[in-house]
């Protein structure tokens, strides 16, 4: 029987590319007071070079097209110091609310900076939606996913069984591996959008099973498919 309920966060609970885009936009703005340029221009430009080009070489880029003199890491601390408006997926917070109230425990594993991740955080307002949230940065680097430390800490936090665990996630890269490793039940949510909707690996690396949105998480829940 399920008891818990991890999530990953980018792309699965949310858009990742909304936080993407509103910290471009903190960029912009202090470029273009600096400079007295147009902050909208520079945003637009951003987001094309993201489209052409990724986001490796984004401020570089902006920076020399437009000879601006700048320490790029001081525009990556712009960034990743952001707070932009986020919102959760229509279906997260319906199933949230849903596993709240029928005793599930909750909980969250995400990877990335620990400032841009628990900025992302308190933009969502998720802190209270769920009950344990690891940052794998907050670990250490060595100990993002798929390393296993974030899933067994989850199953102590909760005094569970790996088995009672279900992890739900979007990449396939690193998401289920350690998760499957210690035992645990894992669920591949491919949304409409996402940077790894058209990833798809061998069996070691893909979930149990795949989901198009959460609200059939909830509908295996209750008919006890998982």
């Amino acid at each position: 029987m399920i008891k818990a309920l991890i999530f990953d966060l980018d792309d699965t609970l949310y858009y990742e590319m909304e936080y993407v885009l509103g910290s471009f936009k903190e960029v912009a703005h202090y470029l273009g007071n600096k400079y007295i340029k147009d902050s909208e221009v520079l945003y637009f430009r951003m987001e094309q070079i993201l489209e052409e080009s990724g986001r490796g070489k984004i401020f570089n880029i902006i920076c020399e097209e437009n000879g601006f003199k700048e320490d790029i890491n001081d525009l990556v601390d712009i960034y990743r110091s952001s707070v932009p408006e986020l919102e959760l997926y229509e279906d997260s917070r319906e199933v949230l609310n849903w596993a709240r109230e029928h005793g599930y425990n909750l909980g969250i594993i995400t990877d990335g900076s620990s400032k841009v991740q628990w900025n992302k955080i308190r933009a969502l307002g998720i802190e209270k939606s769920v009950d344990k949230i690891i940052v794998t940065d907050d670990l250490g680097i060595e100990f993002w996913k798929p390393h296993k430390r974030s899933y067994l800490e989850m199953v102590e936090h909760f005094k569970i069984s790996e088995d009672e665990c279900v992890y739900i996630g979007d990449n396939p890269g690193k998401d289920f591996i350690g998760a499957k490793e210690i035992g645990m039940k894992t669920v591949r949510l491919l949304r409409e959008k996402g940077d790894h909707i058209k990833v798809f690996f061998d069996e070691k690396y893909e979930a149990d099973l795949n989901i198009t949105n959460l609200l059939e998480l909830r509908n295996l829940l209750e008919n006890n498919q998982l």
